[in-house]
């Protein structure tokens, strides 16, 4: 007889970040699937990949419809996009901070970060994207990107994270562009 395993419910928390240079930000959020503090089990990627999907059949109905990619950006946004891909059964591709000959090259900005130009390829009019994330603080990155898939034609259906930042804004820089953030849970971060 198989093993049940018990996976835990998603947490996250806000630490102080050491050393970090004047422009990038004083803290992080650390959650529950990104293996810093605690080893991951499988089965969480996949319990929060369809929690996060139900969400969002849930929030955004009528405004899903037929998605073409989900569209993750790299490093935090890897592992809930992977696992909300699993649950959807969509393809997904990662935005990366590397600058490539490839087409479809769609250039968006990281304000907080050290290096904040990152790139998606493959994008073509018409297709029709979930952006997910780790977390979401400000909105800047995901507000820029949203301007810039709509630039080369595509259609940006909805934004998808696990950590929402409820201080900052974000909500309601993404609702004034028309796109619906759907969030795990939600964080008071540091102001």
């Amino acid at each position: 007889m198989p093993e049940t395993v018990a996976v835990p419910s998603f947490s996250a928390r806000i630490v102080e970040r050491l050393n970090v240079g004047a422009t990038s930000r004083r803290e992080r959020v650390i959650h529950s699937l990104d293996g810093l503090e605690d080893p991951v089990h499988p089965d969480a990627l996949a319990t929060t990949g369809a929690h996060l999907w139900r969400l969002l059949r849930e929030q955004v109905p009528e405004g899903l419809g037929a998605v073409d990619f989900l569209l993750g950006l790299d490093a935090g946004g890897i592992l809930p996009t992977v696992s909300l891909a699993g649950a959807a059964h969509l393809p997904y591709k990662i935005a990366w901070k590397l600058h490539l000959p490839l087409d479809g090259a769609v250039r968006f900005s990281e304000p907080h970060a050290m290096r904040t130009d990152v790139f998606a390829y493959g994008i073509a009019p018409g297709q029709r994207i979930v952006v997910v994330d780790d977390e979401i603080t400000t909105g800047r990155t995901l507000g820029d990107l949203t301007r810039r898939l709509r630039e080369a034609g595509a259609v940006p259906l909805a934004a998808a994270c696990l950590v929402e930042d409820t201080t900052r804004g974000a909500r309601d820089l993404l609702a004034d562009l028309g796109l619906p953030l759907v969030s795990l849970t939600t964080i008071e971060g540091a102001a």
